[in-house]
């Protein structure tokens, strides 16, 4: 997806180079005036690309700015993410204000997270939550009906404006939505994993989106919509996910929600691993010991981390912890325990509330290392070495996966 951290192989061009030019320009801006210039130049330059599909440009232009400049990344990603996301556009005299909605639930089992077509009450049931808990008045919806898993969403920002361009139109008409379901890819069975709903919102321009930002009576804070709207599709959630423990993650924005519920689904994947393991191996999260260690090529692209049976040397399960696109840690820093934020200290926070105490950690770089048989990621065991992850062999056959 393209909330992920990119890595393209394009050689710099013109185009690139202006881009890259405009984003740092306007990060050292220091007026509105100039902001706006800069902005307008940046508009028009990806909504060029946009519209031609040339998502190759736009993913250099990224890659090359995080980096020389990431402040300038920051100001890059977001206007790119804006124009994919996000509309005016021209019914009937009226102009309209069209945002994408990612609606996400983080969900983790022992069993299987579901996903594919919606029923009718549910959709009637989330449109109804949305009219009541989220959205502000004079605003119109258009929900694809469909429960998405992450492997199943756009994955860049010229299909995400695809998709936002069809949904505006469905939205503001009130016409069904034109979309191809049928040919949606495979999920990928995990046990921790987020699920979407995608929708669009619309509103006279200038007009509020959300209720968060109506005057009273209408106004509620965001923690209240929250309470509403998971209050509101606690049951039809329930019935959608069988067998699972979620949590239902307030609708915003598409790119902003689906980072997000990545960040949220992280510490859930450790947990399932532990409760997996549990289940499988008949062994306590007090019973394992894990090897956490930071994996990429120049830069720490994620960390993976293996799970053993204290005092076995022998790795018999992995997970993956990916960082994205707005985290970075510096290559000194990689076992850095002293910010409470960094992403070492989140894992190891998350495997202690998962109960497990032993924990040894690198602090060299691992090369991100696949098997060549089967192209399983490799996982860090306490000598230094990536090996294959294997459960033991009177375990049961069929192995989930985690994040």
């Amino acid at each position: 997806m393209a909330v992920h951290r990119t890595k393209s192989s394009q050689r710099s061009s013109p185009e690139v180079d202006k881009i890259v030019s405009d984003a740092i320009s306007l990060a050292a801006s220091g007026s509105q005036i100039e902001d706006r210039f800069w902005e307008a130049r940046l508009n028009t330059r990806l909504m060029r690309l946009l519209k031609s599909q040339n998502q190759n440009v736009i993913d250099a232009a990224l890659d090359q700015t995080f980096r020389i400049n990431t402040e300038a990344f920051e100001v890059l990603a977001d206007i790119a993410e804006t124009l994919a996301e996000s509309l005016t556009m021209e019914k009937d005299g009226q102009s309209w204000d069209v945002l994408l909605l990612a609606l996400p639930v983080v969900a983790h089992t022992r069993y299987q997270i579901p996903s594919g077509p919606l029923p009718v009450k549910a959709v009637e049931a989330i449109a109804m939550a949305l009219q009541t808990s989220i959205a502000s008045i004079d605003t119109r919806l258009a929900i694809i009906p469909w429960l998405y898993s992450i492997d199943q969403m756009p994955h860049s920002h010229c299909q995400t404006r695809l998709l936002t361009e069809s949904l505006a139109a469905a939205a503001i008409s009130g016409e069904d939505i034109k979309l191809d379901l049928k040919e949606m890819s495979e999920t990928i069975a995990v046990l921790a994993d987020p699920r979407f709903v995608i929708a669009a919102i619309s509103a006279p321009s200038g007009s509020p989106i959300f209720r968060w930002q109506s005057e009273p009576p209408i106004k509620q804070e965001r923690g209240v919509s929250l309470i509403s709207w998971q209050t509101a599709l606690a049951e039809t959630m329930s019935s959608l996910l069988p067998g699972c423990e979620f949590e239902l993650i307030l609708p915003e924005a598409y790119f902003t929600n689906c980072r997000l519920a990545d960040k949220y689904v992280r510490p859930l994947s450790i947990r399932a691993a532990a409760n997996f393991l549990e289940s499988t191996l008949g062994v306590l999260p007090a019973g394992l010991s894990c090897v956490v260690a930071a994996f990429g090529e120049e830069q720490v692209d994620e960390y993976r981390i293996s799970f053993s049976l204290k005092g076995s040397p022998e790795i018999v399960y992995g997970v993956i912890w990916p960082l994205y696109d707005r985290e970075s840690v510096a290559n000194d820093a990689l076992n850095d325990m002293s910010d409470d934020e960094s992403p070492i200290k989140r894992i190891c926070d998350a495997l202690h509330d998962a109960g497990i105490e032993d924990v040894f950690r690198h602090a060299m770089l691992f090369d991100p290392e696949l098997c060549d048989d089967c192209g399983a990621p490799l996982f860090p065991d306490r000598l230094g070495e990536a090996v294959h992850a294997e459960l033991p062999e009177d375990a049961p056959t069929q192995q989930p996966l985690f994040h």
